[in-house]
């Protein structure tokens, strides 16, 4: 299970976007594999079954979730005891925007892309753990980054507009300090 955990949880959330949700899909995704181990013929890669099966049971919740059922989301930040806080911010910062921009992706990709990107699925293993044709699968990718790539842009741009900002107290500041040297040089 160590093993598979990742896959299998990102596979749920890129689903889900729901990290409480997509680790029960997980938990019930391996409750399901266990009962059917006996079925397993080993025609693909055992993480390729499992995801397939946790990808299952997360378009079941997701689908029990668009019917009314009230999700509650628990969130813990865990930082690396080693890193900086100012670094473990700004990591934290930056994951929540790339993870909100994936989120943001159409279903149909960030699937796609979180298992090819994030966890580095070939297409065949994508294409069998999603049912879908590996065409699909490439064209999905392409899409997604490229969509991806555009939100993050957007993102960048907006952030441009604010780095290096020079107003407020720190622009009151430097006036003061320039008027006094000017004021003693007179």
């Amino acid at each position: 299970m160590r093993k598979h955990n990742r896959v299998l949880f990102r596979a749920a959330r890129a689903i889900l976007k729901d990290d409480a949700e997509a680790e029960e899909a997980v938990q019930d995704a391996y409750l399901k594999a266990f009962r059917a181990m006996g079925d397993f013929r080993g025609d693909a890669k055992l993480s390729t079954w499992l995801v397939r099966i946790a990808v299952n049971e997360a378009l079941m919740r997701r689908r029990r979730i668009a019917r009314g059922a009230e999700v509650v989301e628990l969130n813990m930040d865990l930082a690396d005891a080693t890193e900086q806080p100012e670094q473990a911010a700004a990591r934290a910062e930056l994951r929540k925007v790339l993870e909100s921009r994936i989120d943001a992706l159409p279903d149909a990709y960030r699937a796609v892309f979180v298992l090819r990107a994030l966890e580095e699925f070939s297409v065949e293993e994508t294409a069998h753990a999603l049912e879908v044709p590996e065409a699909t699968v490439r064209t999905r990718f392409f899409r997604a980054r490229s969509l991806l790539r555009e939100a993050l842009s957007r993102e960048v741009d907006q952030a441009l507009d604010d780095a290096f900002g020079f107003d407020g107290e720190r622009c009151d500041r430097l006036v003061a300090n320039v008027l006094a040297v000017l004021t003693k040089e007179k």
